[in-house]
């Protein structure tokens, strides 16, 4: 089977790549020797032939015998650095006069070579005579490649050719010595990099491993395995392995949170549902039960029908409060929404209900949710303070850029500093002896929590000056008017107790609750 895993690939991309890198260096270096080599030999025999011209050129013989000694005795009394250089010069009507006669066309065969070979050599020694002028490589016996530069010289009456010549051998040599040198550093750099990238390739691939290995026990259920060994690792792999323990870690708090809030919210509904079924139970053990028990019965059950409905309302909203069409964001007249809200708080309850100034401008953000947030939180305010004598006040504030802070205080026994945090959890309350009746089901501040976070803003609970509990709901998304006033005087409307009878003789009990319910106090 071949191998698959990431180690592997890894080092077969670092092969393939040092391969590709090997042959690329290797072709520019192998050419680029044998061009530098070619140019030095041309400046050289371009040398050689500019000597030569100049030496004939120069010379007082003029027939082409007298030339052609002089030239013999020109090429033979050179003291060559190359004794394998090739110098020659073709006088019309004397011959040749080269100090490598042998190249050139002979009548016997040398010692050594037949008639055939001879033959050959003749054959190419002609390619010297009869090949273009300028620079040429052909090839000889014997001698393998040349560089050859030919160039016509005028001597007189006679228009004579010089020629000088050297052997490629020395290039074929270097690149020879450059292809070796490349196979056997290559093939130790290619076993280095094999070696190195197949451990690094193990280093980086053992946490994903054990990454896989952690997953795989998730899967299966368990949530406490931590990818914990990877050593003091700073790179990509360690910011890895900690999102993953992060999101671990998020997740057992998830699970262990939607286990408590199905636990919480199963045994909030059982509740009702056991006061249905036994009153339902008690009627049916009557045979003929008396109109005013059935009355009593239908109460009890349509109150308990009435909290179900309630509670599956909120546990709804926040369901949907994480869903994108949760929020329909409007501009709202942030005087004109708290004139109203509070004109129907007031009857709700008797309190001694004070407003503070409201600054003028417009607030981006779904009025009816926002109205229930605030609802709830005044509420909240209400079930914790005293009848007529209790205070609740609403303060509407304007703090950083765009930013609007709603502050509901009461002179209520507060809110325990250590529960500050975990009254906006689902089905809380900071007091159990409470009951439900009373309390709620203890999601009336988890929806404000909700809602405040779907419009980007936060809620926090504190102490109060007047002694209670301090709630403080934030909301972005503000325009003051160009002209920032506050709004109308609404602080220290107090309620007194004659108009909150006559305020609730007017509404009934049932208008508030209507605009208010039970459930969605603390």
């Amino acid at each position: 089977m071949i191998p698959t895993g990431m180690r592997w690939r890894l080092t077969a991309w670092v092969a393939a790549v040092m391969l590709l890198s090997c042959a690329v260096i290797f072709v520019v270096v192998y050419r680029g020797t044998g061009r530098q080599l070619r140019q030095q030999i041309d400046h050289r025999i371009a040398a050689e032939v500019a000597s030569l011209s100049h030496a004939l050129s120069s010379s007082e013989d003029r027939s082409p015998h007298e030339l052609a000694q002089a030239a013999t005795a020109y090429v033979r009394s050179q003291p060559f650095g190359a004794p394998s250089t090739l110098q020659f010069a073709l006088i019309p009507g004397a011959g040749t006069a080269t100090n490598q006669p042998e190249l050139f066309r002979t009548a016997h065969p040398d010692h050594g070579e037949s008639a055939s070979e001879q033959e050959r050599e003749n054959h190419l020694s002609e390619q010297l005579s009869a090949i273009h002028d300028g620079y040429s490589t052909l090839q000889l016996p014997d001698v393998g490649g040349l560089r050859l530069l030919k160039r016509r010289v005028r001597v007189g009456n006679l228009n004579a050719t010089v020629g000088v010549g050297e052997p490629l051998g020395a290039v074929s040599h270097a690149q020879e010595g450059v292809a070796r040198a490349f196979i056997l550093a290559g093939a130790l750099m290619l076993l280095v990099a094999l070696i190195a990238s197949y451990l690094v390739g193990l280093r980086v691939s053992r946490p994903l491993r054990r990454m896989a290995a952690v997953a795989t026990r998730v899967d299966a259920g368990d949530l406490h395995p931590r990818i914990e060994d990877v050593g003091s690792r700073r790179d990509e792999v360690r910011v890895l392995a900690d999102s993953f323990n992060h999101m671990l870690d998020r997740l057992t708090e998830a699970f262990a949170g939607q286990r408590a809030f199905v636990a919480t919210a199963s045994h909030e509904l059982r509740t009702p549902l056991t006061v249905i079924n036994g009153q339902l139970e008690v009627l049916a053990a009557q045979p003929d039960p008396p109109a005013e028990e059935l009355r009593r019965v239908q109460g009890l059950v349509q109150s308990e029908v009435r909290r179900i409905r309630r509670l599956v309302d909120d546990l709804l909203l926040l369901a949907n409060s994480e869903q994108a069409h949760f929020l329909r964001l409007e501009p709202t007249d942030i005087e004109g929404f708290v004139k109203e809200l509070w004109e129907g708080m007031q009857v709700t309850a008797e309190r001694r209900f004070e407003l503070g100034a409201v600054p003028t401008g417009t607030l981006c953000a779904d009025p009816d949710r926002l109205a229930q947030a605030l609802r709830n939180l005044l509420a909240n305010a209400v079930a914790h303070t005293v009848p007529k004598v209790g205070e609740v006040s609403l303060t509407v504030e304007q703090q950083g850029s765009g930013r609007l802070h709603f502050i509901v205080e009461d002179d209520g026994p507060g809110i325990p500093e250590d529960q500050r945090e975990r009254v906006f959890e689902r089905f809380h309350r900071t007091d159990m002896a409470r009951t439900r009746t009373a309390g709620g089901s203890g999601l009336g501040l988890a929806i404000v929590r909700a809602i405040a976070e779907a419009h980007g803003g936060h809620v926090s609970a504190g102490a109060s000056t007047l002694g209670g509990a301090r709630v403080e709901l934030c909301i972005p998304g503000f325009d003051a008017d160009a002209e920032s006033v506050l709004g109308r005087d609404h602080s220290h409307k107090t309620l007194s107790p004659d108009r909150a009878d006559a305020e609730a003789d007017q509404g009934g009990n049932d208008d508030r609750g209507r605009i208010i319910s039970r459930d969605h106090v603390l």
